[in-house]
């Protein structure tokens, strides 16, 4: 299925099986972060286009709604998305704190959603590299998770640029998402050798693409619904 840029499924359809699956890996990861929690969570890719900034917001969104203040942070300073799929402007944002500092606090927009604030992209900069490796980097991700239950960045892919390379050891937990059919087995051995030799923690992987039967949902946290163009 083709679509535009829509709001996330957990908002048009909080009810529907795809929801339900976003509150199975809701679960997964709290069960996984048991003797050490998980407060800062990087959702990326091998690839460009499987789904990942469609899995951080849909992830976001039920996190709020089981009660967690939460923060999404759209770090993919090359092709932002977030504020498209919560339909805002994409003006100041995390190039804006790391480029001219700041308070963190101004550059958090209320969404949709009780319980979840939206830190967009900014303007997108000629390094990107450079401002998402810094020490500002360091103690913007330090002050956010002081200051929410649970942080999530939607970062780049991992193979094309070296941006998620480097935001992956400031964060509690990786997830890695993969599209069925697309990604292939040597991008993820090499998405997989990225993340180790950085010294992160991956948690688990989120396997998009695949159809099943309504009821399966419940029992998977795969889930079918592409997100377009979307990374």
């Amino acid at each position: 299925m083709t679509r535009s840029i829509l709001k996330p499924i957990a908002c048009r359809q909080p009810k529907s099986p795809v929801s339900e699956a976003y509150r199975t890996l809701r679960t997964n990861i709290h069960y996984a972060a048991v003797d050490c929690p998980i407060k800062t969570l990087l959702i990326t890719s091998a690839g460009p286009g499987e789904g990942k900034s469609y899995t951080a917001a849909n992830l976001a969104i039920v996190m709020a709604q089981g009660g967690k203040k939460t923060l999404l942070v759209d770090c993919d300073l090359r092709k932002p998305v977030q504020h498209r799929l919560f339909e805002m402007r994409n003006a100041g944002g995390v190039t804006s704190l790391l480029a001219h500092g700041g308070d963190c606090a101004s550059q958090i927009k209320k969404t949709m959603v009780p319980q979840l604030g939206l830190i967009t992209s900014g303007p997108i900069p000629p390094n990107p590299a450079e401002l998402l490796g810094s020490q500002t980097m360091q103690l913007t991700i330090e002050e956010l998770k002081n200051k929410h239950e649970v942080v999530i960045f939607d970062g780049p892919p991992l193979i094309a640029v070296t941006d998620a390379a480097l935001l992956a050891p400031l964060v509690d937990g990786i997830l890695l998402v993969i599209e069925a059919g697309q990604t292939r087995i040597d991008m993820l051995k090499q998405a997989k050798a990225i993340i180790q030799n950085s010294g992160a923690r991956l948690i688990g992987c989120v396997l998009n693409g695949v159809r099943r039967k309504a009821q399966d949902y419940y029992y998977y946290y795969y889930y079918s619904e592409k997100s377009g163009t979307d990374d």
